[in-house]
């Protein structure tokens, strides 16, 4: 039996979070090789980038595998300093343009290679085996879990003010975390407020950051959610004045839970960032998104999880379930044959339908991969519930 009266927890970590300096870095290597392979001529169908990203005091490692277009080590270098400047660290232990930085980038497998190109009458094959997971639930307007949502928000809201310029006193380093009291299954209250941010002022109290941070904060979460009863931990250790990959390693992919839907729905596993659209970890997380995000939108469900699964070199995938939580207007095994019938769930299927090939992941690495609005330029195109008519007409 689900329960319907409970807490639940999500939390966010904002860009500038040592593990999100990371994933910038490595997205921003991602959207260079497409932009590059354009001027070269190159297919971007045959770009393959997996890049890595280590940083710490003052030092950025880059490694991984690439196919696509020449980029010379010095360049990638910059746009890594690039990258760093954009987020705002320029303090002593961290800066943008003093930075030691690495490059170990080398050609892919050929033995990768050859199972994931197309060729003759083979399609083109996933990157690698793996499931994934697509989620989407009605409890905000963009069909996310409520706690991780406003989580992001919060942090987002602070960082806008950061980059303007509006809040001098903070740094770049900061993670959220809102606890949320479901009443008959729905959110409807904050019970526990935990935010961290980094001050560069030393001097700054938690009472302090608690003044700057709280009409944020407010804002983010819906106007009755905060209550008497909420109770509040801002900067809980006392100080956070050292920030960054000055005071913890950052790691790309080391945030999937952040990245992905805060622990509400299960996890494959696979981390998005510094991969190209082959890599199924990504493309097809994106479309399990996707067709769950419209199944929801259509009406069929109010909580969706969908999951797909993968073998190295094979083009099709190995299974596809649906399970709509006891909320389904439709039977779950019609969805699961239906589905496929609306996007082609191969690798080279999803890059075509979601538009994948473009420079539009470094705009991913923070804030969350899902729950964001579809943009002009093809970002975030799995967030389009352009299937909910189709949907609707299997379903009447």
């Amino acid at each position: 039996m689900t329960r319907k009266n409970y807490l639940f927890t999500s939390e966010s970590v904002s860009e500038g979070h040592p593990d999100k300096v990371s994933d910038r870095i490595s997205d921003e290597i991602v959207d260079e090789f497409f932009r590059e392979g354009v001027k070269a001529g190159i297919d971007p169908y045959a770009i393959r980038v997996a890049a890595e990203t280590l940083c710490t005091t003052n030092r950025v490692i880059i490694a991984g595998e690439v196919r696509g277009p020449h980029i010379p080590f010095e360049r990638i270098a910059e746009i890594a300093r690039k990258a760093i400047r954009a987020i705002g660290y320029e303090q002593h232990g961290f800066h943008w343009n003093t930075a030691n930085i690495e490059v170990l980038l080398h050609e892919q497998s050929v033995d990768i290679a050859q199972g994931v190109d197309a060729a003759g009458n083979k399609d083109e094959g996933a990157g690698d085996q793996g499931i994934m997971f697509g989620y989407a639930v009605r409890e905000t307007p963009e069909l996310m879990p409520a706690p991780l949502y406003y989580s992001h928000k919060i942090l987002e809201l602070l960082a806008n003010a950061r980059h303007s310029g509006k809040e001098k006193g903070l740094g770049p380093d900061a993670k959220s975390q809102v606890t949320v009291r479901y009443e008959n299954g729905k959110p409807v209250e904050a019970t526990q407020i935990v935010l961290s941010h980094q001050h560069i002022d030393e001097n700054l109290s938690p009472a302090d950051i608690r003044r700057i941070s709280e009409p944020y904060i407010r804002e983010a979460l819906p106007k009755d959610w905060i209550t008497n009863n909420t109770v509040w931990h801002i900067n809980p250790t006392g100080k956070f004045f050292i920030g960054g990959p000055d005071g913890d390693t950052g790691l790309t992919g080391r945030k999937i839970i952040v990245d992905t839907y805060g622990g509400a729905a299960p996890h494959g596993g696979g981390a998005f960032s510094g991969k190209d659209p082959t890599k199924v970890d990504r493309s097809a997380a994106y479309a399990a998104r996707y067709l769950a995000k419209n199944v929801v939108a259509a009406g069929l469900a109010d909580r969706c999880t969908l999951q797909l699964s993968y073998a190295i070199g094979v083009a099709e995938p190995l299974s596809i379930y649906v399970d709509l939580h006891g909320t389904g207007q439709a039977p779950e095994d019609k969805l699961e044959a239906v589905l496929p019938q609306l996007i082609r769930l191969t690798p080279r299927g999803i890059r075509e339908h979601l538009q994948l090939n473009r420079p539009i992941y470094a705009r991913t690495s923070s804030y969350g991969h899902f729950g964001r609005k579809p943009e002009p330029d093809g970002g975030f195109s799995w967030e389009k519930t352009d299937l909910v008519d189709q949907l609707k007409s299997h379903f009447r």
